[in-house]
């Protein structure tokens, strides 16, 4: 991830405390882990989900819009997911839609009606997919140091413009790498057992 340039100094009066620099950096990194959890669920297992579907967008009258908009989505069984369409016209977009995501599916129509079948991952998948899964948690914990480096860079700032002791500083930065460590950890888990359901046999 490229380096951000130096931004210009923030005024002091941003933040009045160290509480919130640290209620801040908590916030954002919430964010990161959200984030995380809903790009992971449209990583596919070899189960039917219709979150696998969520970043599919349709052409509806030439506007790209989310599936779950134009459609209602149900999972009938572990490894099928089927596509009602609102409106019958855009049957053969949302079915090519679907096709073009990328996501190793291949739906049918019978007119009314789009089925979606999940064909059991093969080794390769898989190992595509951990791959996938290996650089999203990766972006994620970058994500959380750079939200920790803006912190301490508040931080600095205040100290030097006499606002915390050196002694708050102190305290605070450590609060923050702490925050960091406990974040990233949960990345890191919620990875792990991603991988695990990726990997686990049918």
């Amino acid at each position: 991830m490229k380096q951000q340039e130096k931004e210009p100094a923030a005024p002091s009066s941003q933040y009045k405390s160290t509480k919130e620099i640290e209620a801040n950096a908590r916030t954002r990194m919430d964010k990161v882990l959200a984030d995380l959890q809903h790009e992971m669920v449209t990583i596919r297992t070899g189960r039917a989900s219709i979150n696998l579907l969520d970043n599919v967008r349709v052409d509806y009258y030439g506007t790209p819009t989310p599936l779950n908009q134009v459609a209602q989505l149900h999972v009938p069984e572990p490894a099928m997911i089927t596509v009602q369409p609102w409106d019958s016209s855009t049957i053969n977009a949302i079915e090519k839609a679907i096709r073009n995501a990328d996501l190793g599916l291949n739906p049918s129509n019978d007119g009314k009606l789009i089925r979606v079948p999940i064909p059991p991952l093969t080794e390769e998948r898989r190992r595509d997919l951990v791959k996938k899964l290996s650089h999203v948690a990766e972006e994620r914990r970058v994500g959380l140091r750079n939200i920790r480096r803006d912190s301490n860079d508040q931080l600095k700032k205040m100290t030097k413009d006499k606002l915390i002791s050196e002694d708050e500083e102190r305290l605070a930065l450590d609060s923050v790498q702490k925050l960091t460590d406990s974040q990233i950890a949960k990345i890191d888990q919620a990875a792990k057992a991603k991988e695990k359901e990726l990997l686990e046999l049918k």
